[in-house]
């Protein structure tokens, strides 16, 4: 008994049990304070051990529910009923090939006019040639820069989704216009025969309809060219290598697409326009374009639709606004005691604090916006307290800002490439009608000659897809194999061959003139146009190696809630190149016919022209445009490397 009371505590002894008394109890207690503590600290640990079990038990159920959830859905995407897309179900290259079936038949629809338009409005319209080149320039630079409004909208206010079926609505409502003011003679100028006197021009209601049908079919044009690259590349989860490969094919075989609805449009539709009628040629532009509204929505259930995220501008904006204010407020700093209290500088989380570890230091935001080099002025947005708080910018939001303006110099650079690419419907259209456009028994139409582009771009895009990207691959053990500023620079260096082709096939095709004796000749001169064949198979596979990689560098490189947009500027470019080659054929002829001089594009016949002499400047300044494009992109580096490193 006397070891039991030994080991044990008079708590636990049941021969001694404590005092029933409170104040008994009370000084119990006070005299075995160690084994009370004891006791309620053992009490407390077991239940704090077991309710912290049960806690963290139902946290990891919920942790699990939304990695389950998370790993079944498109983050930030969408289906048709703005329900979130299921992975196993939305997108891929199922979706991507109602895309690619789509652009087919828009191209046909807007080809099938734009390529043949002067014709109809020489010939119909009773246009004067100048007004009519005009007219068409104006038509195509509008529904090319529209693009930047199609693709503004699909990032700031609609999915690229809603965007395409507007525009197809418009564009069809425009062809339907056109369609039936060329069956209804009321709705045209009075026939007339232009060899006895001039013939009156359209106007008023009728020039009115004319206009109200052509621009609405540039607005929808310029909507779909907007949204239609997006939303095929928004199919494929750039997270993987095999996603990303399958989007570098996508915009591939978007280009082929594209040049196969041109082939039909130039071919089949313009033959149809020059036999049949121009009734037919707008009817079958215009059952395309109602046709492609099924066909797109055939997909519907396959596509995964990003949501859009705001106004890109409205981030752009104000990011340049607070460099601008915060750099004045620090040069001169102001003693504004009520501003100091009301305006606090934007919260940074340690990942957000820049480091200034040299010349070469990024600032570091998280995994998701990799960094580019440090912008002194652009990183004060961030850095410096705003002027106010509806201008406090966060890192993430002037790293956008930096990869759009990193991205302006590549799109000026290919404004040129653009320029030349205009040639192939002005003057070398011109060279190939002056010429023997016959194949055996078989009259080619000026109109068709843009199939000679169209057919090597066809052969080319899986050539490139299937042969040269494959090896590329595997020379340089890379992803891509060729990057996209690669590619972009190979299509600026063909453009400045093809210019060069160009001016020496202008010489053969002049001294040809001469010797036959033909050179104030209209009539076909004794050499084949399949002449002209090599400046359209090198401008056609600068076309092809441009516009794909521009397509797929914007998109794949610019912030999440800017790729319509950014890949809009692809048209955008070609718009600009159209505007650039009138503005340069003025200069040209301004500078050369000073004094007795003679302009170099102007004469009786083009046989009189000094052609050879604008493709060489052509040449010239193509080579200068490469040189400044290879300034900026050997200074570029790529965002969507570090993207895909990172997730």
């Amino acid at each position: 008994m006397e070891s039991e009371r030994r080991f044990f505590p008079p708590s636990l002894n049941t021969h001694h049990p404590p005092p029933a008394s409170p104040r008994s109890r009370c000084s119990y207690l006070t005299q075995n304070q160690p084994q009370a503590l004891f006791l309620s600290l053992s009490l407390s640990l077991s239940l704090s051990l077991s309710l912290s079990l049960s806690l963290t038990a139902e946290v990891s159920e919920m942790e699990i529910e939304q990695g389950q959830a998370s790993s079944e859905t498109w983050e930030g995407y969408v289906d048709w009923r703005n329900r979130p897309a299921l992975r196993r179900k939305h997108g891929g290259m199922l979706a991507a090939s109602f895309v690619l079936a789509v652009e087919v038949m828009e191209n046909l629809a807007f080809l099938a006019n734009a390529s043949n338009l002067v014709t109809y409005l020489l010939g119909h319209m009773h246009f004067a040639p100048a007004r009519a080149a005009n007219t068409v320039t104006n038509f195509m630079g509008t529904a090319f820069c529209l693009a930047l409004l199609g693709g503004f909208l699909s990032d700031a206010f609609c999915t690229s989704y809603l965007i395409y079926l507007l525009s197809a609505a418009v564009e069809f409502l425009g062809l339907a216009i056109l369609t039936i003011q060329a069956r209804t003679p009321s709705l045209q100028p009075p026939k007339c025969d232009p060899t006895t006197g001039p013939c009156k021009a359209v106007s008023g209601g009728k020039a009115a309809m004319f206009f109200a049908g052509l621009y609405l079919v540039a607005l929808g044009v310029g909507g779909i060219k907007g949204s239609l690259p997006a939303q095929g590349a928004e199919q494929f989860d750039e997270g993987t290598a095999q996603g990303r490969k399958d989007r570098s094919t996508f915009f591939n075989y978007f280009v082929f697409c594209l040049a196969f609805g041109g082939l039909i449009a130039v071919t089949f539709v313009v033959w149809v326009e020059d036999n049949l009628g121009w009734v037919w040629g707008f009817g079958i532009a215009t059952i395309a374009i109602l046709l492609s509204i099924p066909v797109f929505l055939a997909g519907s259930f396959t596509y995964r639709n990003k949501i859009p995220t705001g106004s890109p501008f409205t981030t752009v904006a104000k990011v340049l606004c607070a460099a601008i204010f915060s750099t004045r407020s620090a040069q001169r700093p102001t003693h504004n005691a009520v501003m100091d209290m009301a305006t606090t500088p934007p919260r940074t989380s340690p990942r957000e604090e820049p480091q200034d570890d040299g010349e070469d230091a990024v600032l570091k935001t998280d995994g998701k916006y990799p960094t580019q080099r440090r912008s002194g002025f652009l990183d004060r947005a961030a850095q410096r307290k705003p002027v106010h708080q509806a201008l406090a910018c966060t890192m993430e939001e002037v790293e956008d800002v930096k990869v759009v303006v990193g991205l302006m110099p590549i799109f000026l650079s290919t404004i040129m490439l653009s320029c030349c690419l205009a040639q192939l419907n002005t003057f070398s259209v011109q060279q190939a009608a002056s010429m023997n456009t016959k194949l055996g028994s078989l009259t080619v139409p000026p109109a068709s000659l843009p199939i000679f582009p169209v057919v090597f771009i066809m052969v080319l895009a899986p050539l490139y897809d299937h042969a040269i990207i494959p090896f590329a691959r595997k020379v340089t053990r890379t992803e891509s194999g060729i990057t996209h500023l690669q590619r972009i620079g190979i299509g600026l260096l063909l453009s400045v061959v093809a210019m060069a082709v160009a001016a020496l096939v202008e010489v053969k095709r002049k001294n040809v003139a001469i010797r036959a004796g033909m050179l104030d000749s209209r009539g076909p001169l004794p050499i084949s146009f399949l002449w002209i064949a090599p400046q359209y198979l090198f401008l056609g596979s600068a076309d092809l190696f441009t516009l794909a990689g521009l397509l797929e560098f914007f998109f794949t490189e610019s912030p999440m809630g800017m790729r319509s947009l950014a890949t809009s500027l692809s048209w955008a470019s070609l718009a600009f190149g159209y505007y650039l080659s009138s503005v340069l054929v003025s200069i040209v002829n301004r500078a050369t016919g000073s004094g007795s001089h003679k302009p170099w594009l102007s004469g009786v016949s083009l046989n009189h022209y000094r052609l050879e002499r604008f493709y060489w400047l052509m040449a010239v300044l193509s080579v200068a445009n490469f040189l400044h494009y290879l300034f900026w992109a050997m200074r570029y580096k790529y965002r969507s490397t570090k993207r895909s490193s990172s997730s």
